[in-house]
C-alpha cells in the first residue's frame, strides 16, 4: 500500500483500470488457475465468454471468519448484496462474479509466481486463507473509507491480512496494483509482522511486475518487467533507505519506490538464494546490515560495499537491465 503523494502507479483511487481481464487472456491463463479452484468449480455458473465464474459460497459454509473488524464493516454495508467464494489461497467477498471471476484468478496466478519467487511452493496455509473484499460502487466505498478511518485518497487498504479495494466494472484492469497488494498478503501470511517499508514494498513492486510480465507473455506479448531508473541526484543513501521507519517526505516518494523495487531487483539477480535468507531475516528482526553481510558475505561485506556496486545499476534504463548484476 502507498500514502498520498505516491506515483501514478500507486494503489490510490484512479479511474483507468479496474476490473476484468480482456476475454482472450482470462482463456490463456484460466486453465493454470482452475487448479486453485474448489472442488466442483468446473462447468458451473458459466460466463456469456464460456468460462467459469468464480462458484458461490453461502457465508457459513466459508472454510474460515475474517476475524479482522474491518471486513464486518464492510459486509455491513448493503449487506444482502454480498456475495462469497473460495480459491485454494483466498476467501472473496464481491457483488458480481463477473468482477470477482478475474480478480480470483488473477490473485491465484500472482500466489504461484510469488511463492515461486520466494522458494515457497509448497508453503502451507499455516495461518488460514486471505479474505479480498471487492467494491464496486465508489459511494459504497466513500461509506466504508468513513467507517474504517481511512484517508480519502485510499482507493485499497491491506490491513492485518486481509484486502479491501474498489473494482469499478466500467473500466479494464491494465496494471500491477492487484499483485501488489496480494505481495503484501502473502509476506504477512509469511511473517505475520510488519516488515522494513523498503523491503515490504520493494519486494511487492517488484514481484508484481515480474507476475504482469508473466500475464502479458501469456498473451503471446514479448514482455519484460519495468523498471524505473534513479537519477544519481535524487538517489537515497542505501544507509538511510533500509533504516527508514516509515514512508519519506511526499518529494521522495517517487523515487523511494523506485529505488526499494530496483534494490530487490538487484539483491535478488546478484544471488536468489541469498536473497531468500536475507528476506527471511529481516522480515524476522535481524537489521540488514548484519543479514546483508551474513547472506552475501561474499561479495557485499557491509552497506557501503553494497552502495558502490548498486548505484551505477540503480541509474541504468530498463533495457540495460536484461542482463544480471
Amino acid at each position: 500500500m502507498r500514502p498520498a503523494g505516491a506515483p501514478a502507479r500507486a494503489f490510490v483511487v484512479r479511474r483507468e483500470a479496474i476490473s476484468a481481464f480482456p476475454r482472450a487472456l482470462l482463456a490463456l491463463v484460466f486453465a493454470g488457475a482452475i487448479a486453485g479452484l474448489p472442488a466442483g468449480a468446473a462447468g458451473e455458473n458459466e460466463e456469456v465468454s464460456g468460462l467459469n465464474s468464480l462458484p458461490e459460497v453461502k457465508f457459513a459454509a466459508l472454510s474460515q471468519r475474517d476475524w479482522n473488524p474491518l471486513g464486518s464493516r464492510a459486509l455491513a454495508i448493503h449487506p444482502a448484496d454480498w456475495k462469497h467464494g473460495e480459491t485454494e489461497h483466498f476467501i472473496y467477498h464481491f457483488i458480481h462474479s463477473y468482477v470477482a471471476t478475474p480478480i480470483s484468478l488473477e490473485a491465484e496466478f500472482n500466489y504461484r509466481v510469488i511463492a515461486k519467487e520466494l522458494g515457497l511452493e509448497t508453503m502451507p496455509n499455516a495461518s488460514g486463507k486471505s479474505h479480498i473484499y471487492i467494491f464496486e460502487e465508489p459511494e459504497d466505498w466513500k461509506i466504508f473509507q468513513g467507517n474504517a478511518h481511512l484517508e480519502p485518497w485510499t482507493g485499497g487498504i491491506h490491513s492485518l491480512g486481509s484486502l479491501f479495494i474498489v473494482r469499478d466494472p466500467s473500466f479494464k484492469f491494465s496494471n500491477n496494483s492487484l499483485g501488489h497488494e496480494i505481495a503484501h498478503l502473502i509476506l504477512f501470511r509469511v511473517y505475520q509482522r510488519a516488515l522494513p517499508r523498503w523491503l515490504d514494498e520493494g519486494f511487492a513492486e517488484y514481484i508484481s511486475r515480474v507476475a504482469r510480465a508473466s500475464f502479458q507473455r501469456a498473451r503471446h506479448y514479448n514482455a519484460r518487467p519495468l523498471s524505473d531508473s534513479i537519477p544519481k541526484g535524487a538517489f537515497i543513501p542505501l544507509a538511510r533507505l533500509t533504516t527508514l521507519t516509515d514512508y519519506p517526505a511526499s518529494e521522495e516518494i517517487n523515487i523511494f519506490y523506485q529505488e526499494s523495487e530496483r534494490l530487490v531487483r538487484f539483491l535478488s539477480a546478484a544471488d536468489e538464494s541469498a536473497f531468500r535468507g536475507l528476506l527471511d531475516a529481516v522480515a524476522r528482526g535481524e537489521a540488514f546490515d548484519t543479514a546483508l553481510s551474513r547472506h552475501y558475505s561474499g561479495r557485499f561485506f557491509d552497506v557501503d560495499a553494497l552502495e558502490k556496486e548498486f548505484l551505477p545499476y540503480a541509474s541504468k534504463d530498463a533495457k540495460a537491465l536484461a542482463a544480471s548484476p
